[in-house]
């Protein structure tokens, strides 16, 4: 079971959003600043987490999050609401 995730920067409110198989392991490494990407930006909230069948379908859907309209579905579903 593979999961894509969106992470919540506490100190710059930023997302970052990954894909995993293991999702508590990925968010000890993230909030542990031993992601290379993520190391600065400590500590993080989960915010959203989607569960799949595959790698394959994980990061095409991590992709559309990153993209245009998945970062501004993002803002209008964890932004709007106060999270």
């Amino acid at each position: 079971m593979y999961c894509i995730y969106i992470l919540k920067s506490l100190k710059d409110n930023k997302t970052y959003v990954g894909y995993t198989n293991d999702l508590n392991k990925r968010l000890v490494l993230h909030n542990s600043g031993k992601v290379i990407s993520t190391k600065y930006r400590i500590p993080f909230v989960l915010i959203f987490s989607e569960k799949f069948l595959t790698a394959k379908g994980a990061k095409k859907r991590e992709i559309w999050w990153k993209s245009g309209s998945g970062r501004k579905k993002m803002k209008e579903l964890f932004f709007n609401s106060r999270i």
